[in-house]
């Protein structure tokens, strides 16, 4: 297994990126650990110039969300908790095998690093002290997501034809999956 250790700092309760964080948020809590510099880009451009797949960078940059829960769900310790995890750095070690779910039935054609099991202790821990079991989608760090899309960012007039990235991260996906290339 080839791994990198990165160190990010605990957030909870991020900004709303979207419409859909602001509609959950009476009643979803979120905290996730934001990993700093470009390491989405890197490891995109790794696979682009092995594979030929461009993503788009997830909204949020480079980080591990292990906090994606009903507030429901807790055991209403969310503040206390919050007041001692909040800030705080913390080490995240990541597997460098690319992960995607672009040919399941309603994908959104992400493509992800796992943290191995071995080595989501600490999260885990934080979310054993909120009464939370395992995240339903398991520890990882997302890359990116394969989106088509077209550009006209020439001369006027002149279109380049759609970039068919979906396509290409389906059809990637199952090569991983039969073994024709990892």
């Amino acid at each position: 297994m080839n791994t990198i250790k990165l160190t990010g700092k605990i957030v909870f309760d991020p900004e709303d990126k979207t419409a859909k964080h602001s509609k959950q948020a009476s009643w979803k809590k979120v905290a996730m650990v934001v990993i700093g510099g470009d390491v989405c880009e890197y490891y995109s451009w790794f696979l682009r110039k092995r594979y030929n797949l461009k993503l788009h960078k997830p909204l949020r940059g480079a980080h591990v969300t292990f906090i994606n829960d009903r507030d429901s769900e807790m055991n209403g310790k969310w503040e206390e908790i919050k007041n001692k995890w909040d800030g705080k750095k913390i080490e995240v070690i990541i597997d460098l095998t690319p992960k995607t779910d672009s040919s399941e039935p309603n994908s959104d054609y992400h493509w992800w690093f796992n943290i191995p099991h071995e080595h989501r202790g600490e999260l885990q821990s934080i979310r054993t002290e909120l009464g939370l079991g395992k995240p339903f989608f398991g520890l990882h760090m997302t890359i990116g997501r394969a989106v088509d899309y077209t550009t006209d960012d020439f001369e006027p007039g002149v279109m380049k034809a759609k970039e068919m990235c979906v396509d290409h991260s389906i059809y990637l996906h199952q090569l991983f999956k039969h073994g024709f290339i990892d």
